[in-house]
């Protein structure tokens, strides 16, 4: 390949480079005025279009109640999480609160 080529092949690139960027802003402007009008047409806020998809449960971050307890000492655990050494490894029906 010879310069001569090489110019040309990177002014083809710069020119196909600049059709590019204006294909991408000529149909950007047509998506924004679609999904304006789909906005304005069912009324739409930010929230309906870009929510997370997370849906927060009514128990999310509620208490919950203890069902074991440590005899020598009251200390209670859910049974929920990492067990607390006083727990671990033992036959924990010893521990349940009725």
């Amino acid at each position: 390949m010879t310069m001569s080529n090489y110019q040309e092949l990177l002014k083809q690139r710069e020119e196909l480079e600049a059709k590019i960027r204006e294909a991408r802003e000529t149909e950007l402007k047509d998506a924004i005025a679609q999904v304006r009008a789909l906005v304005a047409q069912f009324d739409l806020t930010a929230d309906d279009v870009f929510s997370s998809g997370k849906r927060s449960s009514k128990s999310s971050g509620a208490k919950v109640a203890p069902k074991y307890r440590n005899p020598a000492t009251g200390e209670t655990w859910t049974g929920r999480g990492k067990a607390p050494k006083w727990i671990a490894d033992k036959d924990r029906d010893q521990f349940l609160i009725a």
